[in-house]
Formats: C-alpha cells, structure tokens, sequence
C-alpha cells in the first residue's frame, strides 16, 4: 500500500506545485487533488491546465492517486430541487474528465443527505438514479466513481453500502471508504470485509469515541481507529493501493504534522 495524503491536509495559500513538492518533502508517495468551485482546479479548469499540473507533480516525484471534492455538500443528488440534482451531476461528469485528464482512476462523491425535508426513501432513490445515469460516463472515461461513507444520516451500515452500490449494477460505481468516519456507530474492519472488492480507495483519519462528534476527528494514531484491524482486513480483501490521510494536520509547525502523519501511516501500512 502506499502512503498519501489529502491537499485538504496541506497549509492553505499554497498552489498544487508547491502542495506536491510539500507532500513529497515530508515523506507522501500521493496526494489527492480536490476540484472546487474556485481556485487552481475547478469544473472550467481546461484539459491543458490540468495536464501542466500533472507534470508539476511528476517533477516532485509524487503520485496522483485520485479526485476529491467538498461539492457534493452544497449540490446533492439528493436535493429536492431538481436544478440542484442537475447540478451536482455536471459537476461529477466534469469531474470524471478532469480525472482521465489527472490519470487517476476515481473521483470520490458524497452521495446526499437525509435531512428533515429530504427522507431516507427518497434520498436513497435519488442518489442511486444519479449514479446509475452516470455509470455509463465512468465507464467512458475509464474512471470509478467512489461513494464515501460520511456523517450525512445516510447509508448508515456496511450491508446497506454494499446493496446500494450492487444494485447501481457497475464495475465503475465502488466505495471510498473512510476508516475514521465510522467510528460513531460501527468498525472500520468490519465494513472493510463486507464491501471488499467494492473498495476503489480509502481514506484515514484518527477519531476518540470518548469525545463523540466532530472534535473528535484528529491525526492517525492519535484516537481510537484500530489500524491493526484495519491493516489487516485490507490486505484481507487485496487492497493493495492508496491510504491517504484526510485531516487537519498541525495548525502550528504544519511541516512537522505532515512529517508525523506520513510516518504514522507508513508505521501501519509499510
């Protein structure tokens, strides 16, 4: 497996250059790139562009292992409002582009929410008539699409993930697991095993039950995440492919919280 991390993670102020350059400096073999509305990658960033930041990182010796974006909480596939539905499917086709244009073979999408106007039913439905409608463009370009599990009320066990994405049908619509996520009402082990090859990429945080919400997100190795299990249910289910830290990072000294995550996770997973 190899080590990455998120450029979330990275101190703000910095272009992707100098965030690869960073990451490779503190001992990163990847970094995940994120599309936004704004800034250096974007849904208008051209095919030019995007391949000048691929050499950027080949020049800092580091990896691109995959696309992430925070989009998907403004523009669910589950809103009410079918403007919003349609937006958040462009910007997840332009993602799969961006991607192929990237080399990378997945783009991670929150997959909605269920809120008090929006109930599980219907956020189920709506989430999976998105995918299923994009499944055809992912294939196209050659790039999965990885629904992450997060604290959005929605798809809530490992069983409900692996129906959901089984009956979505395609080889090209997985799982971006996040090991920290599930902490508050389940084990990383046990959701590695049952969506097994399901998995496209994987995400790690740290997390202290004995806190219980969102303060309780912290670095690898600082919480309760048992990464033995971890580790091992990976190798169990042949992931054999990126573990990328998503965290804060140390606001203070940042190099050095960076230094520590990638020993952290190399200290875990070779």
């Amino acid at each position: 497996m190899k080590v990455g991390v998120n450029r979330w993670t990275l101190p703000g102020g910095l272009s992707l250059p100098e965030c690869f350059r960073l990451a490779h400096q503190s001992g990163f073999q990847s970094i995940e790139v994120n599309i936004a509305e704004e800034g250096e990658l974007t849904p208008e960033t051209s095919e030019s562009e995007v391949r000048a930041l691929v050499r950027s990182a080949q020049e800092a010796g580091i990896e691109l292992s995959s696309l992430s974006t925070g989009l998907g909480w403004k523009y669910p596939l589950t809103s009410s409002d079918a403007a919003v539905r349609d937006r958040a499917i462009a910007i997840l086709k332009r993602s799969l582009q961006v991607a192929q244009w990237l080399g990378v073979d997945t783009i991670l999408c929150v997959p909605g929410t269920v809120t008090m106007e929006v109930s599980y039913d219907e956020a189920y439905r709506r989430a999976q008539e998105g995918l299923k409608g994009l499944a055809d463009t992912a294939r196209s370009f050659g790039v999965s699409i990885g629904v992450e599990n997060v604290w959005n009320k929605f798809l809530l066990s490992p069983l409900e993930m692996a129906r959901f994405i089984d009956e979505i049908g395609s080889p090209y619509v997985g799982s971006y697991f996040d090991a920290g996520n599930v902490l508050v009402f389940g084990f990383p082990q046990h959701w590695i095993r049952i969506l097994g090859a399901r998995i496209k990429k994987v995400h790690v945080k740290d997390f202290k039950t004995g806190i219980g919400n969102i303060s309780g997100f912290c670095n690898p190795l600082q919480g309760d995440v048992p990464w033995s299990a971890v580790r091992d249910a990976l190798l169990e289910v042949g992931y054999d492919q990126y573990i990328t830290a998503e965290v804060d990072g140390y606001r203070v000294h940042p190099e050095v919280g960076l230094r520590h995550i990638a020993e952290s996770l190399k200290t875990v997973f070779g």
